[in-house]
């Protein structure tokens, strides 16, 4: 019985844990905001500072215009006293998201969509915007959300 709750307990942390992206079959994941970039190829960078202050919480800039089929390198910049969260997706699947983070508040994300950073890091997010439409970049750690650590990338 042990054996089976504990399987049941992995199971459940590890669906919890996954990333923002479903299999679409063969292997591959479809991402809703496009796909991983290719680090090998130009990019235009944007630089996206995450801070806290003034009972706010923020990502600047707060708004992002690329192309449908542009690569941009995310240089990601954690300039906060506290961690913080860049996850790429739609709205819908950040307020989901955000609500199975409130269950597991240590829930880290290494997804080729995010990134969590300590304060004062640094990484970087390389991306293919393939769809047009409007997406989100969100910190979904309880509270950073509701914060207003909330930017738009619109795809044209």
């Amino acid at each position: 019985m042990r054996l089976i709750l504990a399987a049941g307990l992995v199971s459940a942390s590890a669906l919890i844990a996954a990333p923002v992206f479903a299999d679409v079959g063969h292997g591959h994941a479809a991402f809703s905001a496009g796909e991983p970039g290719n680090p090998k190829r130009p990019a235009r960078v944007v630089q996206v500072v995450m801070r806290e202050g003034d009972g706010k919480m923020l990502f600047v800039p707060e708004r992002i215009e690329v192309k449908r089929g542009e690569q941009i390198r995310f240089v990601l910049r954690n300039n906060g006293d506290l961690d913080h969260e860049f996850v790429l997706a739609t709205t819908k699947e950040n307020i989901k998201h955000a609500e199975e983070m409130k269950k597991n508040p240590e829930m880290e994300h290494d997804d080729p969509n995010s990134k969590r950073l300590a304060p004062k890091k640094t990484s970087e997010i390389v991306w293919r915007f393939t769809k047009a439409g409007t997406f989100e970049y969100g910190c979904l750690i309880p509270g950073h959300r509701e914060a207003g650590m909330i930017g738009t990338v619109i795809v044209k």
